[in-house]
């Protein structure tokens, strides 16, 4: 009896193959038409797929989103500081190009001051409290400098040397309200003349340079050039200081007074050059003034 069981038990398991291979091979075959039940599991399958793919791509699209954010905010972190440093880098070469055309141009000036020996400096820093009086320069008395030197840039005169320290400088600006400060100067007229006067005082409503003691008959017109004279064996002689913008006449009709625009800026500062006289300059200026003096008291 139970080896009859066995044997039936075989018989329906060989028999089950064989059906479903019959059933494979039929589904497998070219037909125009399916089954009912194909028909019927297709349609099934379908409506299952079609209902799950909706939200399945949704939530696929989500994460994705997600993601994507996550890295855009990943790589914003990192570009903002990169950004940072290229906007310090572009600054700090326009300053590089800056301070290299000064530096260039004040070299070029070197050959016009062959009677001076020529230091280079550096703004240092400016009071704001007295920004267009003075400012201090990097060198001081152990690299020569002394009190009265011309200082310029590569555009002109800008002031004088008011007193050095061992390794800083403080500069008096041609801006600067002291009456003190006197420059001599000369107006360079037509036919290669010169109209002489002092450069003294500053006036704060015109914003403009005062040239005072220029006599009451000289023809002195707007855009003319002014120079330092190099009377005084203080500042070398042709350093542009600047041009006319006002003549008037003075108290008295006496002499006439011009109003200068300065060569140099005065609030952009950064390179400076002190005019440090040699000794065969000073003596040869010391010579000049005492002829000036001889010539004036024999008047």
């Amino acid at each position: 009896m139970p080896q009859f069981f066995l044997n039936k038990r075989l018989i329906i398991l060989l028999v089950s193959i064989i059906v479903l291979v019959a059933l494979i091979g039929f589904s497998l075959r070219e037909r125009e038409k399916v089954t009912w039940p194909e028909q019927f599991l297709k349609d099934m399958t379908g409506f299952v797929q079609n209902a799950l793919s909706g939200p399945t791509n949704y939530i696929a699209g989500f994460i994705e989103n997600v993601q994507d954010l996550q890295n855009t905010y990943s790589e914003n972190q990192e570009l903002k500081p990169r950004l940072d440093q290229l906007a310090s880098l572009e600054a700090e070469v326009q300053r590089l190009k800056k301070d290299n055309a000064e530096l260039r141009e004040i070299v070029g000036k070197e050959d016009s001051l062959s009677q001076y020996e020529p230091i280079q400096a550096t703004v240092i820093g400016r009071n704001p409290d007295r920004y267009h009086e003075n400012l201090i320069i990097n060198k001081g008395e152990n690299d020569g400098i002394q009190a009265d030197m011309a200082v310029i840039t590569a555009n002109g005169l800008i002031g004088k040397v008011k007193n050095a320290q061992s390794f800083t400088s403080t500069v008096q600006l041609l801006s600067s309200m002291d009456p003190t400060n006197r420059i001599s100067a000369a107006i360079q007229a037509e036919d290669d003349k010169k109209i002489f006067g002092l450069i003294e005082g500053y006036d704060k409503d015109k914003k403009l340079l005062m040239m005072t003691k220029i006599p009451y008959d000289a023809e002195v017109k707007e855009g003319q050039n002014v120079i330092s004279s190099g009377l005084g064996g203080v500042f070398p002689e042709g350093l542009i200081i600047g041009k006319v913008l006002e003549v008037e006449n003075a108290e008295y009709g006496l002499t006439q007074t011009a109003y200068l625009e300065t060569g140099a800026d005065l609030y952009d500062i950064n390179h400076v050059m002190v005019a440090k006289i040699t000794s065969m300059s000073a003596e040869l200026q010391e010579e000049l003034q005492s002829a000036i003096e001889e010539e004036e008291e024999e008047e």
